[in-house]
């Protein structure tokens, strides 16, 4: 089994950085894609970025340039460093772990808070 426990999360003012963190335990395939996604109130959740084992990554359209997604393949840990944040960035923050092996699963930490507002 895998456990994801998020960090970070709060309260912020727009324009200003969060830094979220996801440490990851248990049996870990080495070869795995870890991500962070969001679900604001009434809405679906949705993709905010993406960061392989081997480093390529992916992000939202909303996020680019403002965002960075990190990762620390030694202590699978996952981080999103938040600038520049905005109130349409207030959502429920979900890490995300996703081995790279058949069959494809997916494993979820359970939120952290983020509120953007002055």
């Amino acid at each position: 089994q895998v456990q994801l426990v998020e960090s970070g999360g709060g309260l912020v003012q727009p324009g200003g950085s969060l830094r979220l963190s996801c440490a990851a335990s248990g049996s870990i395939f080495e070869r795995n894609v870890m991500g962070w996604y969001r679900q604001a109130p009434g809405k679906q959740r949705e993709l905010v970025a993406t960061i392989r084992s081997v480093g390529s990554t992916n992000y939202a359209d909303s996020v680019k340039g403002r965002f960075t997604i990190s990762r620390d393949n030694a202590k699978n840990t996952v981080f999103l460093q938040m600038d520049s944040l905005k109130p349409e960035d207030t959502a429920v923050y979900y890490c995300n772990l996703r081995p790279l092996v058949l069959p494809l699963r997916d494993y979820w930490g359970q939120g952290t808070q983020v509120t953007v507002s002055s």
